[in-house]
């Protein structure tokens, strides 16, 4: 039975709605492509991640045929949004344009909402983080075997639907280069650049620790605001790609997500 769109859907849940998709094993790329008129091939590419040429109405997307298959479950996923957004433009996306938070194009940003949807759909996704017992990065590992989905990709979707009060940091060896907080957190809690050496997370970016196990901190390690020595937060860090690091924080004080309380 093929279900109904519901008012909140985004396109590519509606879309999944409506192959009667209700559960995480069923999300079949190659499928769903080939219901919107797209078909999915794998190949060689030493120039880019995956691309997409279309038609009309019909599109063959062609991904690397190498590396992480969870990564060219995103890429395709990707390029769909291309297909369903952008239709008429030709795509040809490196590996930096997919799952970046630091891509800079609207273009790149949208396509991978559709993909983070089209992985991650909420009406799937919610029930089973509200199933884990805390917010950390084995939880987080937990939800992309679920999914099939990478470490960041589920990281960055457990941030969007804001079910934990949570910030994700990345960093390299110069400092912040990233971070996203869930839209509950007022924005006046913005976490440093720098990484504070007394930081348990301090070794993983600079040593040779490849995880940390989450650990109550004081907040003013991340945070600049002048009253954060008055709370604690929760930390955890693991090396990722390319020499960086990621941390989850969690606010676990409520008075953190008040706005104005200072």
């Amino acid at each position: 039975m093929r279900g109904t769109r519901l008012s909140g859907d985004t396109p590519a849940e509606a879309l999944l709605r409506s192959l009667g998709i209700t559960s995480p094993d069923e999300i079949d790329l190659e499928a769903i492509a080939w219901s919107i008129g797209a078909k999915v091939r794998e190949m060689e590419l030493p120039s880019c991640e995956a691309r997409i040429i279309g038609c009309q109405d019909q599109a063959i997307i062609t991904v690397r045929n190498s590396g992480d298959p969870r990564r060219r479950r995103f890429s395709i996923g990707h390029e769909l949004g291309h297909w369903i957004h952008h239709r008429g433009r030709s795509s040809i996306c490196r590996s930096s344009d997919i799952g970046n938070p630091e891509a800079a194009s609207q273009l790149e940003k949208q396509a991978d909402r559709f993909a983070a949807d089209l992985l991650m759909p909420r009406y799937l996704f919610v029930p089973s983080v509200a199933q884990l017992k805390r917010p950390d990065f084995e939880s987080i590992d937990e939800l992309a075997t679920t999914f099939t989905t990478s470490r960041l990709a589920t990281a960055l979707r457990c941030v969007d639907i804001g079910t934990w009060p949570v910030v994700l940091i990345c960093h390299g060896p110069s400092g912040r280069r990233w971070f996203k907080r869930a839209a509950n957190i007022p924005d006046d809690w913005f976490p440093r650049e720098d990484l504070d050496p007394s930081s348990p997370s301090f070794p993983v970016l600079f040593g040779t620790v490849e995880r940390t196990r989450i650990q109550s901190v004081a907040a003013s390690l991340w945070f600049d605001r002048r009253d954060a020595s008055r709370y604690r937060i929760t930390e955890q860090s693991l090396k990722a790609r390319g020499g960086t690091m990621l941390t989850l924080l969690t606010l676990t004080d409520p008075k953190m997500l008040t706005q104005g309380n200072r």
